[in-house]
């Protein structure tokens, strides 16, 4: 269900005690053999080398090459090259590279010819998945004994290219960062012949207001596909025209409003209908202003049942104190304004701004992305990498919501559910097609992913 993600200090561990000769070794030929693999037809390979372990593993390979008749030097000299091996820094790496070594980044990057970087590509911080400064775009990765955290985790996931695994004969670790797999599905709860509607899963979704139907409607649907038995929306009053014709086979609950917005008053008959169910989604199109921020504040204080926290119900949120399980699943410049930072750091520093979301919030905090983030309080962080850029479409993340609410309903713990539903969602990208996708679509391939 969950694969290693070794951070620098947990590769150190792993090494400890083996000979540091014989791990360069094999990590030297796991190079030069997978680079002569993906490119048979390439006769020239230059080697730009660094001073330590990195730079011994790449002139290693130099040397496997030489001995398979390939025309192989260690250089800076990049002229004729059919193929670069990047072994200029390792998982040490972190800030940014010196003047000299960002020369040598850019030539190669400007080089033309295809790049097998040494266990990740230099400029990438091994632990977070940071680029500080000039950076290799690899065409392949060929990282030792297990996948780091910088080659999963932005924007160093994004200079890695293809990533293949070599084993160098080193036993696994636990690590703090972890990658999802496709086998979490597995913990999923499927309908038993002894279940009916209600007991199947129960989802409450929160939120629409004029103008913003589309949201909750997505959210409903996505619940549904994800196997819940028995949805609800609670919607304003003068919203329900719409969602009566958009949704055919979920209950709506007509909230009184304010100016279009489901308002404060909403909140003993949502509060009381919430009693009955499993999950409750809180936010999409719910709208901002006061009477939401109320709205929210309330919800959060006075349910007991598990929520999610997306969209609108994310705005101007203050931390809050609740037992029943709660999950935030922002977008990189909603995380920003909750943590009061821009947009841009969080891009930059995806792992920790993850981290500060979860103790903030004390509940999971799901950062939604190509790499989509778990991380909860006082624990560690899943990582989920399944999809594909179709998922970039206006609606996806009203369709996660709607998928995490399912599994919370069907009794799964917060953290389980939301990376559960995220590995739903990313796979069902996969099910769809990859140009002039939107959301409905992904709603639609769920149960194969599921299946």
């Amino acid at each position: 269900m969950l694969e290693p993600l070794y951070t620098a200090d947990e590769m150190r561990a792993a090494e400890a005690g083996h000979d540091v000769e014989q791990l360069m070794a094999r990590a030297g030929r796991a190079v030069a053999e997978e680079a002569m693999r993906r490119f048979p037809q390439a006769r020239r390979f230059v080697a730009v080398c660094g001073g330590g372990a990195n730079g011994g593993d790449g002139r290693i390979a130099v040397d496997v090459l030489r001995s398979a008749g390939r025309d192989a030097v260690v250089a800076d000299d990049l002229a004729g090259a059919d193929v670069i091996v990047d072994a200029l820094f390792g998982t040490g790496f972190h800030g940014e590279p010196r003047e000299d070594a960002a020369r040598k980044i850019e030539a190669i990057n400007a080089a033309g010819a295809p790049v097998v970087a040494v266990d990740l590509p230099s400029g990438v911080n091994a632990s977070t998945g940071e680029v500080a400064g000039a950076c290799v775009d690899a065409t392949l990765s060929v990282t030792m004994h297990g996948r780091k955290v910088g080659l999963e985790v932005a924007p160093g996931r994004f200079h890695a290219g293809e990533v293949v695994v070599a084993d160098i004969g080193l036993e696994p670790r636990e690590t703090e960062l972890r990658l999802v797999t496709t086998a979490i599905l597995e913990q999923v709860p499927r309908k038993r012949p002894d279940q009916n509607k209600y007991s199947a899963g129960t989802v409450l979704v929160v939120g629409g207001s004029r103008g913003l139907t589309g949201a909750p409607s997505l959210a409903a649907e996505a619940a549904f596909r994800a196997d819940a038995g028995y949805v609800a929306v609670a919607v304003p009053d003068s919203t329900l025209p719409v969602f009566e014709q958009r949704l055919l086979e979920a209950v709506k609950l007509p909230c009184p409003e304010d100016e279009g917005k489901i308002s404060p008053r909403a909140i003993e008959p949502i509060v009381e209908f919430a009693g009955k169910a499993g999950a409750v989604a809180l936010g999409p199109g719910l709208g901002r202003g006061p009477g939401p921020k109320e709205v929210v504040a309330r919800l959060l204080a006075e349910l007991e049942t598990p929520v999610v926290v997306d969209a609108d119900a994310l705005f101007e949120l203050e931390p809050f104190e609740r037992s029943a399980p709660t999950v935030l699943t922002p977008h990189e410049g909603e995380l920003a304004r909750l943590l009061g930072e821009e947009s841009s750091w969080v891009a930059a520093h995806r792992v920790e701004a993850a981290r500060r979301g979860a103790e903030k919030f004390g509940c999971v905090c799901l950062l939604k992305g190509a790499d989509t983030l778990i991380a909860e309080p006082a624990s560690g962080i899943w990582v989920c990498a399944l999809g594909t850029p179709a998922l970039a479409t206006a609606g996806s993340g009203d369709v996660l919501t709607g998928v995490v609410s399912a599994f919370l309903a069907k009794g799964l713990g917060a953290g389980l559910a939301a990376a559960a539903a995220a590995a739903a969602c990313q796979l069902a990208s996969r099910e769809i097609p990859q140009r002039g996708a939107v959301a409905s679509d992904v709603i639609h391939a769920l149960p194969a992913a599921l299946a």
